[in-house]
């Protein structure tokens, strides 16, 4: 017989790209997550300001405080003279995600995440 040292190098350089693009596929999916559920929380932080009447300028400041490494491309608060008691606000924040896997980069990346969140005016 003759050696298999060949076979098992080609096996191993055969699985170690596939290997890696799962590693990264995991590594962007925890990375989405984070970014959705960090826009949420920022968001209803948001909302609640604008909610009992706070100038832009607060809720844009504590919408960016709640983000924590991530940097938003757009927020839109209401303006002060609509928000009346009774009536809804909502906050919308807009943020560009990059992939780091290289196939999901160059397909869907980047994708522009977003958040709504509505509240009752106090």
């Amino acid at each position: 017989m003759k050696s298999e040292k060949g076979q098992s190098l080609v096996e191993t350089a055969l699985m170690v790209p596939i290997l890696l693009f799962f590693l990264f596929g995991i590594v962007d999916f925890g990375r989405l997550l984070y970014t959705i559920l960090t826009l949420d929380h920022a968001g209803r932080e948001a909302a609640r300001l604008a909610s009992v009447h706070s100038s832009n300028a607060v809720i844009e400041a504590r919408a960016n405080y709640y983000i924590t490494g991530l940097k938003l491309i757009n927020i839109s608060p209401p303006a002060e003279a609509n928000r009346k008691t009774g009536t809804e606000v909502e906050i919308q924040l807009k943020y560009d995600f990059n992939f780091i896997t290289p196939l999901a980069d160059s397909i869907v990346s980047p994708m522009e995440l977003s958040n709504t969140t509505v509240m009752r005016v106090e």
